[in-house]
């Protein structure tokens, strides 16, 4: 399914890149650089990922993946030599404190002995991700959103093509249903969410930008109590406003910046 997906969406992308995108010829240099995020970003990281949500909880792997901020911004100070503010400092330890709330009201999430090696896993994606972030901060000043997305799409995806054809024997016919989730999946999961956070991390710093990413399980979380009636307690209520106002207290800064050169 994962094969399908991005089959799907490499393929949106590239009617995409030939309507809006002029014809230009890639040096070799960055396009051996894309080919490695496309592997990082989309082959690796699902591979690591669908792998360790497997092996443990969805609690688990929600708290591991919101350090990727952390881990994402330690390497852009060690890579770019980017300094860190005591503010952004603060606002991604604050959003981590209010991810852990959002995902467990008892204080407690299954760290043992059964779940380690999907923990593993999920901390391996979540490095991975943070990788495919530096790179792709190495392309905003020479390529446009749509053409990295276009061409981390391809690799990532024929890179793909021999894990999928290793399982032919688990292969089965898609649902209409399962099909539908694919297609949405595809369409706004990798086409969408890809070209977003491309075009994001052209506007803002790495800190501020994957700050965005601690949202994901607070939104989860917010859709379970409105279309499953789960009950959203008053604690993962506060998780979801810590990890709100920690994204308000890294762009602080930025504002009143902006402001004093109007």
């Amino acid at each position: 399914m994962a094969l399908l997906r991005f089959l799907l969406a490499t393929g949106i992308l590239l009617v995409m890149h030939k309507k809006w995108e002029p014809p230009a010829k890639m040096e070799k240099a960055p396009a051996a650089r894309l080919a490695l995020s496309g592997f990082l970003g989309i082959t690796l990281y699902f591979i690591l990922e669908n792998s360790g949500v497997k092996l443990t909880t969805a609690s688990n792997t929600a708290l591991i993946t919101s350090v990727i901020p952390l881990i994402a911004t330690a390497l852009d100070m060690l890579w770019y030599k980017s300094k860190l503010s005591l503010l952004h400092g603060a606002g991604m330890l604050l959003a981590l404190a209010g991810t852990y709330l959002t995902l467990t009201e008892n204080g407690r999430l299954h760290f043992d002995s059964v779940h380690i090696q999907g923990n593993l896993l999920i901390l391996g994606a979540t490095a991975t991700w943070a990788l495919y972030t530096l790179f792709n901060k190495s392309f905003r000043t020479n390529y446009s959103s749509l053409t990295v997305t276009t061409y981390q799409h391809i690799c990532g995806t024929v890179l793909l093509l021999p894990l999928a054809l290793a399982e032919y024997k688990e292969w089965k016919m898609i649902s209409i249903q399962a099909m539908a989730n694919i297609v949405y999946l595809a369409v706004f999961c990798s086409v969408g969410r890809y070209l977003l956070y491309s075009y994001a991390l052209r506007k803002l710093d790495v800190a501020a930008a994957t700050m965005y990413l601690n949202l994901v399980p607070v939104i989860g979380t917010v859709s379970g109590t409105i279309w499953l009636k789960e009950t959203l307690s008053p604690i993962q209520l506060a998780g979801g406003g810590i990890v709100m106002a920690a994204i308000v207290l890294v762009h602080m800064k930025k504002r009143k910046q902006a402001w004093a050169e109007v």
